[in-house]
């Protein structure tokens, strides 16, 4: 098939890689949201998608907008027989839907109808899921609810981060995109209706969702560090500053501390949380680089009593 590839982020650079392989399929072009600003000096940066497909020689769009007139101009002169989707990051309306032939099939970071939306993975390890996994599916005006074409499970590792699992999920969700366009290509594969139970919503984790509260078990805070890691970072207060927690566990045999409260030893840091102790491995205080918990608490000596989240 003739395709056109949608997507933004590092993530989805293992997909298009796959894609790219095939000699079953030509990728004609890659749609990619428009180049954004980062870094000190906030200059102009093009997506990991849009600066890998330069690479290998393939025309990028970067329309503002997916309904702008001139990109479904050139989609249609294109002429996609299906256009491949993973982390796009914009809406795309229906004219722009009714293009391809075989429509747009999208590589989703969940066991759908489990966790709809912008953030599967980051909900799945918030929630203590113990699998998760991967879904391409026929996109319709939906959110993520157009029927299934193929899933993948992947165990949820009690030390991942969202930024572990995800990266996993990319790659082996870039095998069944790549067969997906197979399936689809050849006829072998037919998309099925999700089931209208268990649907759970993945919005995207706002800043103050990453905030820890103490009065919370020790699981769910865990569950928040590793779930808003690498973004959008947990993070609580000392001394009226955010101090972002880059890494904490939880410590069963330790329940003498009230939530909040700071504990310092020769080389460990533990908070007191509704249950038992977490020890604080890595921190990052406000405009400083990294460090590990101990290497702060050092520096900021810690007053006996002291409390996190105040």
């Amino acid at each position: 098939m003739k395709l056109v590839f949608a997507g933004t982020p590092e993530v989805a650079v293992p997909a298009l890689d796959a894609l790219i392989a095939s000699d079953r399929h030509e990728v004609a072009a890659v749609v990619t949201r428009p180049d954004a600003p980062a870094g000190r000096g906030r200059r102009l940066i093009a997506s990991p998608v849009a600066e890998r497909a330069e690479e290998a020689g393939i025309e990028v769009l970067k329309p503002a907008r997916p309904r702008d007139e001139e990109f479904l101009a050139r989609l249609r002169e294109i002429a996609p027989d299906c256009c491949p989707v993973v982390a796009y990051g914009a809406l795309l309306p229906k004219v722009a839907l009714a293009v391809p032939a075989r429509g747009w099939v999208n590589l989703h970071f969940s066991l759908l109808p489990a966790w709809r939306g912008a953030a599967p993975v980051q909900h799945a390890v918030m929630a203590g899921d113990e699998v998760t996994g991967a879904s391409t599916f026929l996109i319709e005006e939906g959110l993520d609810s157009g029927p299934v074409y193929g899933v993948l499970t992947e165990e949820v590792r009690p030390t991942d981060t969202s930024g572990d699992l995800l990266t996993r999920l990319a790659f082996a969700g870039a095998g069944l995109l790549a067969a997906t366009m197979d399936g689809i290509e050849d006829g072998t594969l037919h998309a099925v209706q999700q089931p209208a139970e268990g649907v759970t919503l993945a919005p995207k984790i706002t800043v103050e969702d990453a905030q820890v509260q103490w009065s919370a078990p020790a699981l769910r805070v865990d569950r928040v560090v590793r779930g808003c890691t690498p973004a959008p970072g947990a993070w609580t207060l000392f001394r009226g500053e955010r101090l972002k927690l880059v890494q904490a566990v939880p410590v069963l045999d330790r329940t003498d501390l009230a939530p909040g409260e700071l504990a310092v030893g020769k080389n460990n840091v533990y908070a007191g949380t509704g249950s038992h102790a977490v020890e604080l491995l890595w921190v990052q205080p406000q405009g400083k680089k990294r460090m590990r918990a101990a290497d702060w608490a050092r520096g900021v000596r810690i007053v006996h009593g002291e409390l996190l989240g105040l």
